[in-house]
């Protein structure tokens, strides 16, 4: 099983590594917080200090194409927002 799919870069996720050196990733809805914790040091050698989780539901979407109205959902995900020990970071576009 592969726990870590993705960091996600957004705005929102931007800030919180700026102020409170906290990073956000898509991991495996399986995945719980332990398995979480040691995939992030093992993969990019940096203590984790806590390790939060939420389930992201996926939202209604909807569309008028010229062959009609075409509605569906975008997935759902887990997502994990990792604390770092103070004085380290994730570099993530020298490691993935």
């Amino acid at each position: 099983m592969e726990i870590i799919k993705k960091p996600i870069l957004t705005e929102k996720a931007s800030l919180l590594t700026e102020k409170l050196n906290r990073y956000a990733f898509k991991v495996d809805h399986r995945a719980n917080k332990i398995q979480i914790k040691q995939a992030i040091e093992e993969m990019f050698g940096v203590t984790v200090v806590t390790v939060n989780t939420a389930v992201v539901a996926g939202k209604a979407k909807s569309r008028y194409t010229k062959a009609g109205f075409v509605s569906g959902r975008s997935p759902k995900y887990k997502k994990a927002i990792i604390t770092v020990k103070d004085g380290e970071t994730i570099d993530f576009y020298s490691t993935l």
